[in-house]
């Protein structure tokens, strides 16, 4: 699990701008999209709402949060640890940037027919319009990594996903365009422990990824562009009765709530907590300047799955307000970027 304690952090200060080849490439990436004329018309935007999932790995969470995305028109982020895609010997032959070999932080897969089940989930999720992001591998904290070490990881993940079918013995059936999927449209990356080193945003562009969503900002906050890359942050929310901020993603509330240890007699507590700090976060932007709130997740039920209890409420009611749009960080960039503004505070 993400151990994202992360006292105190800010993202650097942001000169939100973008120039005119861009803004043009991103309305046309609006228009192919399908997204909604509305978002790029003159006057307030509309309210961004981004969940994402960090590890992507239990195929019963796969199957909810798809469900959950279609009985309310959403489209999710996806951020894929690639050991889950390993099978016995992958696993073996593995190496993380400066670590030994068969080392991963989360595991991997348990089975060949688990990987099986997993990427069936990952196909019909991009098909239905998800974001399949990269989560690097084996969840290593990054933070003293060179560009070469994040290469290396990249790539590592890229091969991983792109031979997926095949190494599980079902090459016959790999779906058509799961090769290109694979190499041209993993677009994102959030960093393991939201940890990051100066050689990541080299690394990223070298890949062709469009965005990160590695930062942590002080509240809701438009992304930096740093070196062509969108850098996105989880914003501090307040939330329980003191109000103290916390980064909006569920093992903080997790670790805030009872310690990081399951406390099952008050998951409802739990819930009806965070099903608050969220809304109260959506209200104040909806109400206000409509900065896009970001909200991180993993594929673990955390306090008898308090979180994603909170998670389905909270979808369900926002994702169908008048000037929402519950969409993946792809599709958030260019309705960002047609409104041109500033990032505020």
């Amino acid at each position: 699990r993400d151990r994202q304690i992360i006292p105190g952090t800010r993202a650097r200060p942001n000169q939100y701008s973008v120039p005119m080849f861009r803004l043009a490439t991103c309305l046309s990436l609006a228009i192919s999209l399908g997204l909604p004329a509305a978002a790029l018309a003159d006057g307030k935007p509309k309210q961004l709402v981004m969940i994402s999932f960090d590890g992507a790995h239990d195929n019963a969470l796969w199957t909810k949060s798809r469900e959950i995305a279609s009985r309310n028109g959403a489209h999710f982020t996806y951020f894929l640890s690639c050991t889950f895609l390993m099978n016995k010997a992958q696993a073996k032959a593995y190496q993380g940037p400066k670590q030994r070999p068969g080392k991963s932080n989360v595991g991997f897969a348990k089975s060949e027919d688990d990987v099986r089940t997993r990427i069936a989930n990952i196909w019909g999720a991009h098909q239905e319009g998800h974001d399949i992001s990269s989560h690097a591998c084996g969840h290593f904290d990054g933070k003293g990594w060179s560009a070469a070490d994040w290469s290396q990881e990249f790539m590592n993940a890229r091969v991983a996903l792109r031979d997926a079918w095949k190494n599980v013995g079902l090459a016959d059936k790999e779906p058509q365009g799961w090769e290109d999927f694979a190499t041209n449209d993993v677009k994102g990356f959030r960093a393991p422990y939201l940890s990051t080193s100066d050689g990541l945003v080299p690394a990223e562009k070298k890949m062709g990824f469009l965005y990160d969503a590695s930062l942590v900002t002080k509240g809701p906050a438009l992304p930096q562009v740093v070196d062509g890359i969108y850098r996105f942050g989880l914003p501090l929310i307040p939330e329980g009765p003191q109000q103290r901020p916390v980064i909006g993603m569920d093992y903080n509330l997790y670790v805030r709530h009872s310690k990081g240890v399951e406390d099952k007699a008050n998951a409802k507590t739990y819930e009806d907590r965070t099903l608050a700090a969220f809304e109260a976060a959506f209200n104040k932007q909806y109400d206000g300047e409509r900065i896009p709130l970001q909200l991180g997740f993993h594929f673990v039920e955390m306090n008898d799955g308090a979180y994603w209890r909170a998670l389905d409420r909270f979808v369900s009611d926002v994702c169908h307000k008048q000037d929402v749009a519950c969409v993946s960080y792809s599709e958030a960039i260019p309705l960002i970027a047609a409104h041109g503004k500033p990032q505020q505070g």
